[in-house]
């Protein structure tokens, strides 16, 4: 069949990869336009792009897919099956009537649970004993639209939102290429999604990072799910001065503790010992694992020790830092 990709994230990379090997045909791609980033705001082509401009990929990269010029653009493509994952706009309707068998969705989670752009990071901060993928027809709305298939993979005990976004692109492949064949056998199945078991995951800012200590197993949840980015994190108070806030320290791993927290306040350092930072949440405690103060490297809570005394009793959190 004659497809059309369109992605941004590099979790898309082995789909697109995927369906470069196979016998279907790669009559172009779409990606967001290169973005600035870093200190300098130098402007980056995405993953997909990079991929695209290897194998010599006919690209396009509207500022708005919605754009007349735009849509008439991917219209010469002439696209069987519109492929998207992680592209970053909301597809018109305009585009969804284009391809000619279907428009279908690698969506990184088992919908109806975590529509929306941050599907993976909620899994692990809900709790969720499995994620996936689910292909879906794509409609107007949010993540809305009839499933075709779902492939699930088992959540890990110390899963991070790097570690599943990583399983969850390799998987994807797996699930594009049994779609596909069912499309092009014509047998591909549609089931409507259940409204009664929706729920969104919103996009990610780095104030969804701030850890408010509330219990062992969300502050852990929390430290897994937003690592690597946006990153757990909490206030550092500073020794020297009341008036200073203080600076950001990131918190990448935590260890649940059953040590009681007898009434302390939700943040304070109940104990400093050669293994670690021991912090009050909620009934019980947690020990810091891996941290990173702002504008120093990444290291074990041991080794930050040695240069960034912390005293029992010290409150960490306040106001939450952007």
């Amino acid at each position: 069949m004659r497809i059309v990709f369109a992605g941004t994230g590099d979790i898309g990379v082995p789909s697109l990869e995927w369906l470069l090997a196979s016998s279907h045909c790669v009559a172009g791609v779409l990606t967001q336009p290169d973005k600035p980033v870093g200190r300098h705001q130098e402007l980056q082509a995405s993953a997909i792009k990079q991929v695209a401009q290897r194998e010599g990929l006919a690209l396009q990269q509207p500022l708005k897919l919605r754009a007349p010029d735009a849509v008439e653009a991917l219209r010469s493509l002439a696209p069987e099956v519109l492929v998207v994952m992680a592209y970053g706009q909301i597809l018109p309707s305009t585009v969804l009537e284009l391809p000619t068998r279907a428009c279908l969705n690698l969506h990184a989670s088992l919908l109806p649970r975590h529509r929306g752009a941050a599907p993976i990071q909620a899994a692990i901060e809900a709790g969720d004993s499995d994620s996936g993928i689910t292909v879906m027809y794509m409609a107007e709305g949010l993540d809305t639209g009839d499933i075709l298939l779902e492939k699930r993979l088992p959540l890990r005990r110390r899963e991070t939102g790097g570690t599943l976004h990583d399983r969850l692109a390799i998987l994807a492949p797996e699930a594009l290429a049994e779609a596909l064949a069912l499309l092009e056998k014509g047998v591909a199945p549609r089931f409507p999604q259940d409204p009664a078991h929706v729920t969104y995951a919103k996009k990610l800012t780095r104030e969804d990072g701030w850890i408010t200590w509330e219990s062992p197993l969300a502050v852990d949840r929390k430290v897994r799910a937003m690592n690597p980015w946006p990153g757990a994190y909490t206030r550092l108070p500073s020794p020297a001065s009341s008036t200073d806030p203080g600076r950001k320290l990131k918190i990448f791993s935590v260890i649940q503790s059953r040590v009681p927290c007898r009434g302390a306040a939700p943040g304070t350092v109940l104990s400093v010992e050669s293994r670690g930072v021991l912090v009050a949440a909620g009934e019980a405690g947690v020990w810091l694992g891996e941290v990173q103060l702002e504008g120093k490297r990444r290291m074990q809570t041991r080794d930050f020790l040695r240069g960034n005394p912390i005293s029992p009793g010290i409150v960490l959190g306040g106001a939450a830092l952007p």
